[in-house]
């Protein structure tokens, strides 16, 4: 009952391709993958962004009752 058989989606792809044409959904196509690439570099981004910021806010912490930030420490 109900959903969408492998003929009905045939059918719904050929309009497809009759009212659009292969070129612009060529054309579509890579726009999409273009834009899920940037989006997927962005979020990467974002994310060493935000590793290296808290790395760098723990490397000035202080060790207890030394007095001195932990990267002094690990460079004697």
């Amino acid at each position: 009952m109900g959903g969408i058989s492998v003929w009905q989606l045939l059918i719904i792809l050929v309009i497809v391709i009759l009212l659009f044409g292969t070129k612009k959904l060529k054309n579509l196509g890579g726009d999409l993958g273009s834009a899920l690439k940037s989006f997927k570099s962005a979020v990467n981004d974002d994310e060493e962004k935000s590793v290296d910021d808290k790395t760098s806010k723990d490397a000035g912490r202080v060790i207890e009752g030394e007095g001195e930030p932990v990267e002094s420490k690990k460079n004697k």
